[in-house]
């Protein structure tokens, strides 16, 4: 599943290619063709994400919710697009450029309301500004539940997946089950501010940066293609700080990956 920057970027993405301007929105796969009639042809006025949630913020209080869920993804094409190709459920149309929305968790038209509710549920994002980290804070240091299934929770912190909360735990050297209230308040400002860097990094290049300079001595990433990470996918091969065989268990149903040297229990 995408992790927070992959939306950050689309959101940046669209408000360059179809902000304040009129866009002609349909869905060729018809599930989302009474909310396109509604918004064919008016202004985006923003596109911004928080977490895993894209929004798209139209003239007239309207606003698309999308999560993308492990399958969805947007097709950015120059105009005049092609025909549509597979189960499209929104198009979109701008001045120069256009993009097809394939298999969405969620595509839903929202007042500014529902937009509100939906946000209240959410916990802070590391790559907004108005994020207080505060808030995750005050969860975590009164949960017995573990670090690493606390940062999973999009209601205790919005935008992080796997790959993330294996690495930011792993480069402060915390156990993935340490339950949450067994954190000082320092190691958890250490772990925003990285969280902080790491994301944005991300947003800017592309890809997931999470290997210090000093601890990249070239070996290959996970898999051909993938981020070189210091424990994420890595079970059984050598720690690249101690060498001690990166250990793999599942907490809450997701692979969970630490170094058992560098991050005691």
């Amino acid at each position: 599943m995408p992790e927070g920057p992959t939306l950050h970027r689309l959101a940046r993405l669209h408000q360059r290619r179809f902000g304040r301007a009129p866009v002609r929105v349909s869905s060729p796969q018809g599930r989302f063709a009474e909310e396109a009639a509604i918004l064919d042809g008016r202004v985006l006025v923003k596109a911004e994400a928080w977490g895993k949630h894209l929004w798209h913020h139209y003239e007239g209080g309207f606003a698309v919710h999308v999560h993308l869920g492990l399958y969805g993804a947007f097709t950015e094409a120059p105009v005049p697009m092609e025909p549509p190709v597979g189960q499209v459920r929104m198009r979109m149309v701008g001045a120069e450029f256009g993009t097809d929305l394939r298999g969405p968790t969620a595509c839903e038209l929202h007042d500014e309301l529902q937009v509100a509710a939906l946000e209240a549920r959410l916990g802070p994002d590391p790559l907004r500004k108005d994020a207080d980290p505060e808030k995750a804070w005050n969860r975590i240091s009164s949960s017995k539940t573990a670090i690493g299934a606390l940062l999973m929770d999009q209601a205790v912190v919005a935008g992080i997946g796997n790959v993330y909360r294996a690495e930011v735990l792993f480069r402060h050297s915390i156990h993935p089950e340490r339950p949450g209230r067994q954190m000082s308040h320092d190691e958890w400002d250490a772990v925003w501010a990285d969280l902080v860097d790491l994301m944005k990094l991300s947003v800017r290049r592309g890809q997931i940066h999470v290997v210090r300079p000093e601890d990249d001595h070239g070996e290959p990433p996970y898999a051909k293609g993938r981020p070189r990470t210091y424990v994420y996918r890595r079970a059984g091969a050598p720690c690249r700080i101690c060498g001690t065989p990166v250990a793999h268990s599942v907490m809450k149903g997701r692979n969970l990956f630490w170094c058992p040297t560098c991050q005691p229990s």
